[in-house]
């Protein structure tokens, strides 16, 4: 391993390690230390999407013109540890909002710099890649085994001494050393410089809207908005499931997920090649469908292991619907639109889908709560259904198409 490796290997560990740091156990902060209702933990968490939809603006009018990409992200996470900071101060909902929603406009852009900052530096991304980006999945891994096997702040003791709240200085510390750590990287040009400026539309991707006359593709971009909603349940909703019943360590049981994402991500290749995208996509779906059924139906006694194969289906959840999506979504595109084609899914799903997906989950999870806590079981039979009724339409609509991916 070289040492520019090395360094991009560690400024992705940092990026995740801050995400997976206080993210995954954000509603149950809200709900036990600030005691926020279902529909406010909602829109916390749809601050991603928000973050998600202004991202292409910070990218494409300001990095890819003016700024070096590794320069922007030193910024970005500078600023974002202010926030956090701000955020593990917070003492009600109402003043810990503005923080989060700051935070997020602030780390979704950042997503695509350390992209940028790692392909500036590789002569064969398709090989090098995914070597630097796995190290993004250990440090979201590392983050939750950290918060509860070193620190147990997400024990049920820790959970009523309001312990969470560190998670938030924790990642302001990981977000100030990688803001410095940022712009000793190697220098990354902007990209647009001097060439012709991107118009809003193609930020948006939304010159790839051609590609939805496309029946397939129609059905596979409609599908892949509403599969966000079951998807912001997980999101919002499974660590506080978990620690509400009684599961010890959750945060750190939770950390399988990603392990299976890499498992499931050397599969991919060969399940497409194999069965082609319509069963793949059908079988993330249904990864879907069973996972919550498995949550509301198992507990944290006998029942644990339906919990845990809920949690290790994460994988074949995330990994066969949205990236092999990603790579339909590639196939589909001619050379002129394959980015924005992949803007424009991205808008759609992270943006549009899960900003839906979090507000029906507040819905719904608000619904079915009460003095002694959450019906659990009517709450994840809601999207499990739901998940369930996307399927049968893809597959009843979507017509068998062949797409071949890189083993």
């Amino acid at each position: 391993m070289n040492t520019i490796t090395i360094r991009l290997s560690i400024m992705m560990f940092l990026q995740f390690f801050i995400w997976g740091g206080w993210f995954v156990t954000l509603g149950t902060f809200l709900g036990g230390t600030l005691g926020a209702s279902g529909s406010e933990i909602g829109m916390a968490f749809s601050t991603q999407s928000w973050g998600a939809i202004i991202a292409p603006f910070i990218i494409g009018l300001i990095a890819d013109r003016f700024f070096n990409a590794e320069r922007i992200l030193g910024i970005l996470h500078l600023v974002g540890a202010a926030l956090m900071y701000m955020m593990y101060m917070s003492t009600d909902f109402a003043g810990f909002y503005p923080y989060v929603l700051g935070y997020m406009i602030a780390y979704m852009p950042t997503l695509a710099l350390v992209n940028s900052v790692s392909f500036g530096q590789m002569s064969d991304p398709s090989k090098e890649f995914g070597k630097i980006r796995v190290w993004g999945t250990i440090g979201w891994i590392v983050a939750g085994l950290v918060i509860s096997y070193v620190f147990s702040w997400d024990s049920q003791q820790g959970i009523a001494d309001g312990m969470l709240r560190n998670t938030f200085m924790l990642c302001a510390i990981a977000s100030l050393a990688l803001g410095i750590y940022s712009f000793t990287l190697p220098a990354t040009p902007p990209a647009a410089k001097g060439s012709e400026a991107s118009s809003l539309g193609q930020l948006l991707g939304l010159d790839a809207l051609a590609m939805l006359k496309d029946r397939n593709f129609f059905v596979f971009f409609a599908s892949s908005v509403l599969i966000c909603i079951p998807l912001a349940f997980y999101y919002q909703n499974a660590n506080p499931f978990l620690t509400e019943i009684g599961v010890e360590n959750a945060t750190g049981k939770m950390t399988l997920g990603q392990v299976s994402e890499v498992l499931f991500m050397l599969a991919l290749p060969v399940f497409l090649n194999r069965f082609g995208i319509k069963m793949t996509l059908l079988l993330g779906m249904a990864a879907w469908v069973l996972r919550y059924a498995f949550f509301a139906f198992g507990d944290a006694e006998s029942g644990l292991f339906m919990l845990i194969i809920g949690i290790a289906l994460h994988g074949i959840c995330y990994d066969f619907f949205f990236v092999s999506g990603q790579i339909y979504t590639n196939a589909k595109a001619g050379d002129k639109v394959k980015s924005a084609a992949q803007g424009l899914i991205t808008l759609a799903t992270y943006g549009v889908g899960m900003l839906v997906g979090f507000w029906v989950a507040g819905q719904i999870t608000d619904n079915y709560a009460g003095d002694a806590g959450h019906a659990w079981q009517q709450i994840w039979l809601f999207p499990a259904a739901f998940a369930a009724v996307v399927l049968v339409l893809f597959l009843l609509i979507f017509k068998k198409e062949e797409v071949k991916a890189d083993a």
